[in-house]
């Protein structure tokens, strides 16, 4: 025992070890993806006791299997109910999908198998370029609010623009609207006298996970990333753009901090499928039973909506609570359903396998498929883990454009002029499994070509990389990217 206590250092290692090795166990009993249970594993061995902080945080699985129960349980409670709010029997809906999207059914009937995300047709659509765009339609849309306003962000701060936010939130407040609003406890800023304005006002609002010591826990699992505006169950907004000023240019900026970002406005039945999404988050935040969902779905959260134009949207969630991973089996699906080209942004790009394949596949296959990210980012670890698979993807014959005029932070996908998706999604292990994430599937061309012209547009403030001086990059470098794509599943 006295040996024990003089020689601490060696007996702290010995009980890191042991930690260690249980921790393994479950690792391997859990059948995780074994390239994720690869990294774990090496964290614990190679880091010790780095490496148990590191496997509490984003290896441990238990919130997953406990936490997210109770919003299970409800998730099928309240999609039965939506369903029979919006649309039809499985029947019904099947020869309703068939009759208008032949070409694309089986992504549709994708959604609506995994999470029952039916296909709607009647929707009005805009797309919003940047912050101060997006801010200003949603800002309308508030202003025009007589019944509700449900928010659900990943970044909601309270400064230039987060003040102006909650000055339209209180205004809404005052002309007797409901105001409800999730925000994650480890990606927003709210201060004290925020909370306060809010509460003062009769906003309602609850943090999604909270956390202690948000500022040392950025990457923190199960991270609520979905950015989401309903007013009146009619008009819905998503895409990339946060609450927080970095997301605005203004005139006054520096130009190196210029943020590119695509946000949507929806007006029509896909906002329905939006609502019920909030809602099995607000009941999950809120601590809510089966008999609070009955009581407190208004009529008004889903109202009868006006004809509008013929645009088809199908809206895909997923989760750590999803059985399965649906945003990237949706993006995976309209991959392969590629016949001439594919147009990605994303501002991180690191791709799991399938998506890895299915992109490579289709550039062998005389598919044009180009990629953009931005040059810098806002993550050095991702962003040298997202350049060391840019040389075999070149070579299969994807373009690789570094969007250089400053932070590229849209998360889009054009396939054939036909199919695009927008939303909350990025192109990485950390937004297909682990985060929530929400994404908007549209099938209209119209749309499509409108996101089209925008790459071209973003083009000219890019640099396209080149396979022979790509190769010829230092050993040092290639070396920061393989120890970064190592860890790719832990980013």
């Amino acid at each position: 025992m006295i040996w024990f206590w003089k020689n601490w250092f060696l007996t702290a290692l010995i009980i890191n070890y042991l930690v260690a090795l249980s921790a393994a166990f479950f690792l391997i009993r859990n059948n995780q993806n074994p390239r994720k249970t690869v990294t774990s594993l090496l964290f614990l061995v190679a880091f010790p006791f780095v490496g148990l902080a590191v496997y509490y945080f984003f290896g441990l699985e238990y919130r997953k299997s406990k936490i997210f129960k109770r919003k299970d349980l409800n998730s099928h409670h309240l999609v039965e109910r939506w369903n029979n709010r919006l649309f039809m029997d499985d029947k019904k809906l099947a020869k309703y999908e068939e009759s208008f999207l032949e070409d694309r059914v089986k992504m549709v009937r994708l959604l609506r198998h995994n999470q029952k995300s039916p296909l709607t047709l009647r929707n009005d659509l805009e797309v919003l370029y940047n912050g101060e765009n997006t801010f200003e339609s949603i800002f309308k849309a508030l202003d025009q609010a007589k019944d509700h306003i449900h928010l659900e962000y990943f970044i909601f701060n309270d400064d230039t623009i987060g003040n102006k936010f909650i000055d339209h939130l209180v205004d809404a407040r005052e002309r007797g609207v409901e105001v409800k609003l999730i925000y994650d406890s480890v990606g927003s800023d709210l201060s004290r006298t925020g909370k306060k304005r809010m509460t003062d006002a009769g906003i309602i609002y609850h943090s999604f996970m909270p956390v202690l010591f948000s500022r040392f826990t950025r990457k923190a699992n199960y991270r609520n990333h979905r950015k989401i505006c309903i007013v009146d169950g009619h008009i819905g907004f998503l895409g990339g753009v946060n609450v927080s000023d970095e997301y605005v240019n203004t005139p006054d900026r520096d130009p190196k901090d210029y943020w590119r970002d695509t946000h949507l406005r929806i007006e029509g039945h896909a906002v329905k499928s939006l609502q019920a999404q909030w809602l099995l988050n607000w009941f999950f935040v809120c601590d809510g039973e089966y008999h609070e969902v009955d009581e407190e779905i208004k009529d008004s959260y889903f109202p009868e909506i006006d004809e509008k134009e013929n645009k088809a949207v199908q809206i895909a969630a997923s989760g750590p609570d999803t059985d399965w991973s649906n945003i990237m089996e949706a993006i995976f699906a309209g991959i392969n359903s590629a016949e001439k080209s594919i147009r990605i942004t994303t501002p991180y790009f690191i791709p799991n396998e399938a998506i890895l394949i299915a992109l490579k596949s289709a550039a062998r296959s005389g598919i044009d498929v180009e990629i953009m990210v931005p040059r810098i980012g806002d993550s050095w670890a991702a962003r040298y883990a997202s350049r060391s698979y840019f040389e075999e993807i070149m070579e299969s014959g994807i373009k690789i454009y570094w969007y250089c005029k400053g932070m590229l932070h849209a998360k889009t996908m054009v396939v054939d002029d036909k199919f695009l998706t927008i939303g909350t999604c990025n192109m990485d292990y950390r937004s297909f499994d682990i985060n929530f994430e929400i994404n908007a599937l549209i099938f209209d061309a119209d749309t499509a070509r409108s996101l089209d012209d925008k790459f071209d547009e973003d083009l000219k403030d890019c640099q396209q990389l080149d396979l022979e001086e790509w190769r010829d990059r230092s050993k040092f470098y290639k070396f920061k990217e393989s120890f970064c794509r190592l860890w790719a599943p832990l980013l």
